[in-house]
């Protein structure tokens, strides 16, 4: 479904201010199988996001992209190192972070604008200002009007678009957000890159965003975290100097296409097939 409130320009946001809000230190994580065998997801993991910025993270399947952001998130605890936001341990899931996941996992008996207030709702913040704010987001992703509709009302686009709300609604400084398009076909997958470039333009967060899509990494980022197979190391930091805003044109321009070449080929000697692409 088209939307008509999509912008076709993300406009350009201020440029970050330096200070890392996300710093990731010495970080290894260990699970133990069903079997008992001792198992390596993330290890040597060092990396600092700076406040404002856009990070995708791309890497081979099993690599521990997902484990990664869920340290981040508070959701797990590292066997090793340590992970701070605006310089506090993380121990445990915070109020400054938003998350979204692949599926949009909404309530089915719940509206439209009663599943994005429900995490201000549980933080029991002020009911008036919580639902301007999630008026004023619904309508910036385009879903003026559906605030009563119920989630199998909606398309895919239309119900990742309210777990986004969702995931803003208590206004936190961080979004973290792990393959929010991957089930979405490729024209409404473009639609909600170029919406995601909008919403982070407008509510000046920093994004973490994890993706096995390399053009969908670059076309988004500000830089691109690429890592290895398992145990999940950062095998390299790629700056993305595509300048802002970047509509679906960018996408054709050769500088963005040897930028997804530089992140294919390291990518390529970990899975197979694509050194032959």
């Amino acid at each position: 479904m088209t939307n008509p409130h999509i912008r076709l320009v993300a406009d350009k946001v201020a440029a970050p201010d330096g200070a890392p809000l996300i710093r990731v230190a010495g970080l290894e994580k260990r699970f133990t199988s069903r079997h008992g065998e001792d198992v390596v997801a993330l290890t040597g993991i060092d990396l600092e996001v700076r406040r404002g910025e856009f990070l995708s993270v791309v890497g081979p399947s099993g690599c521990g992209k997902s484990t990664l952001m869920r340290i981040v998130a508070g959701l797990l605890g590292p066997t090793k190192g340590n992970v701070s936001l605006d310089g506090k341990p993380v121990t445990g899931p915070s109020n400054d972070v938003g998350i979204v996941f692949q599926a949009a996992t909404l309530l089915a008996w719940r509206t439209v604008i009663d599943n994005a207030m429900l995490p201000a709702q549980l933080q029991r913040l002020d009911p008036a200002t919580s639902r301007a704010r999630v008026e004023r987001l619904l309508k910036l992703v385009g879903l003026e009007g559906f605030e009563r509709k119920y989630p199998f009302e909606l398309s895919g686009g239309m119900q990742q678009r309210v777990a986004i709300c969702r995931a803003l609604s208590h206004d936190p400084s961080i979004l973290l957000m792990d393959e929010p398009f991957g089930a979405l076909d490729a024209m409404t997958r473009e639609q909600m890159n170029l919406e995601l470039m909008h919403i982070w333009s407008d509510e000046q967060k920093t994004v973490v965003f994890i993706t096995h899509s390399i053009p969908e990494a670059v076309f988004l980022a500000d830089r691109v975290v690429v890592m290895t197979p398992r145990p999940g190391r950062i095998a390299r930091i790629i700056e993305v100097e595509l300048p802002r805003p970047r509509t679906l044109a960018t996408l054709a321009e050769a500088s963005f296409g040897e930028l997804c070449g530089k992140i294919r080929a390291l990518l390529a000697p970990s899975i197979p097939g694509m050194a032959h692409l």
